[in-house]
């Protein structure tokens, strides 16, 4: 499986971004996808995660609970990021993962597979 991020950009604060992970096979479905990001001079964290479809859940790192949303596409191979109400902190390189399962591991977990990263820029 290979993913690649896209849809990252420059935003105003306040403004709203929609990233997408795509993946190189034709469904997800049976994948735990997550979102994480790193901005400069930090360490990548967590930011969101999508269980399979077999259980459907979502998790969301304190620090976006309530202004991102992380869905699946009717395009069974892509999962979105909806972010709204971005502030200048969000400002970093976004990166989604996934690996086969069902349940997901926790916004600390390594995945197995990453994607190339998009940069979200946040500043007016």
């Amino acid at each position: 499986v290979q993913l690649q991020a896209s849809g990252g950009g420059l935003v105003q604060p306040g403004g709203s971004l929609r990233l997408s992970c795509t993946a190189s096979v034709d469904t997800l479905d049976n994948f735990v996808v997550a979102w994480y990001r790193q901005a400069p001079g930090k360490e990548r964290e967590g930011v969101s995660c999508i269980s399979s479809t077999s259980d459907s859940n979502t998790y969301y790192a304190n620090f976006v609970k309530g202004r991102f949303a992380i869905s699946r596409a009717d395009a069974k191979n892509t999962v979105y990021l909806q972010m709204n109400s971005l502030k200048p902190e969000d400002t970093a390189v976004y990166y989604c993962a996934t690996e086969p399962g069902i349940y997901c591991p926790g916004l600390r977990y390594e995945y197995i597979v990453w994607g190339q990263g998009t940069l979200v820029t946040v500043s007016s």
